[in-house]
């Protein structure tokens, strides 16, 4: 426990040391999958040159439409717990958690979406956080759901299917309302805080589904992307395209040396997609799989900032409009 106790205070105690580790360990990382993957940087170079600007237009449009519905399940957490929160307001604080993993550390990312769901009315900093957890619990076990099942009609998917069912179950056990809500109590009252309320079975369930539709929108974000590279997938090879977001998500998650799992989860991806496409379609598919998350993130954040912005402009617009009508 003391070995545990000091490797985990060890980021707080010496944050410079922390991020040159991090930074090492990406570089090694990078530089192995680089020289694995030398000899399909030259077609990935051409299909990218060569890009459909429409095609990959459309499939930032169905990545969009995947963080806006995105958004409605942690709204749903907050709400069963009788917290509300403005739609604006959701998609801001998920856009900039979302972007904080960017920024090497791994605590900004529940650190920036505690402030913004400030901003947005919520205080309670704790229950933010675990509000995070179970959206990202609930989210991974239905994307390896989505992905499993995928499995029945694509052939040829080299993947670590056991780990990722075991992963999946630990996960679910995990997140089970008799499980979850005692530990996450006995945690937070450790920190000063009250217990954790409880999510209502019913809610976990529709979060399950809810979950798996929104990856199969992912999917056919990844579907529109590996066109526009110059691909050739079928139709029924959104909701496996679908499950490879999810894997590439898990993986980001667990890389917790690469922010935003900039290295890992492009591997991941890579990797599956070899399945239903060849080597420098697969590779190109998966860089603009990046470049359109980035773009997206940010043009969702400047939005949500704009609409929050009109949101709080206008009842004062209205109260000088009504002053100087008096």
């Amino acid at each position: 426990m003391k070995v545990l106790r000091r490797i985990g205070s060890f980021p707080k105690e010496h944050p410079r040391a922390f991020v040159a580790v991090q930074l090492a360990v990406l570089a090694v990382f990078f530089g192995a999958v680089g020289w694995a993957m030398r000899g399909s940087f030259h077609a990935a170079g051409d299909d990218l040159r060569n890009a459909n600007l429409v095609e990959f237009g459309i499939g930032c449009g169905f990545l969009a439409a995947y963080y806006l519905l995105f958004v409605f399940g942690w709204m749903r957490i907050l709400s069963d717990w009788g917290h509300q929160i403005s739609y604006v307001g959701a998609l801001r604080a998920e856009m900039v958690s979302m972007l904080a993993k960017y920024v090497p550390g791994g605590v900004w990312t529940p650190a920036a979406r505690v402030v913004a769901a400030r901003r947005a009315g919520i205080t309670d900093g704790a229950l933010v956080t675990m509000s995070m957890l179970i959206e990202a619990g609930i989210s991974a076990v239905a994307g390896v759901i989505v992905f499993v099942v995928s499995l029945t009609w694509v052939d040829g998917v080299d993947a670590p299917l056991a780990p990722l069912i075991v992963f999946a179950v630990v996960v679910a056990v995990l997140l089970h309302p008799r499980v979850f809500c005692p530990l996450a109590s006995k945690i937070l009252r450790r920190f000063g805080h009250g217990s954790m309320p409880r999510l209502q079975a019913r809610t976990m369930a529709f979060l399950l589904v809810f979950y798996s539709g929104t990856w199969v929108v992912g999917g056919a974000a990844l579907w529109f992307l590996l066109r526009a590279v110059g691909g050739h997938p079928e139709a029924g090879d959104v909701v496996f395209l679908g499950g490879v977001g999810a894997v590439g998500a898990i993986v980001a998650v667990l890389s917790v040396f690469a922010p935003s799992g900039l290295g890992p989860r492009e591997a991941s991806m890579y990797g599956l997609m070899l399945a239903i496409a060849s080597n420098g379609a697969a590779l190109g598919a998966t860089v603009l799989n990046r470049v359109a998350i980035t773009l997206v993130e940010v043009l969702l954040l400047v939005v949500g900032g704009l609409l929050l912005r009109q949101r709080d402009e206008a009842p004062e617009e209205r109260r000088v409009l009504r002053d100087a009508g008096a």
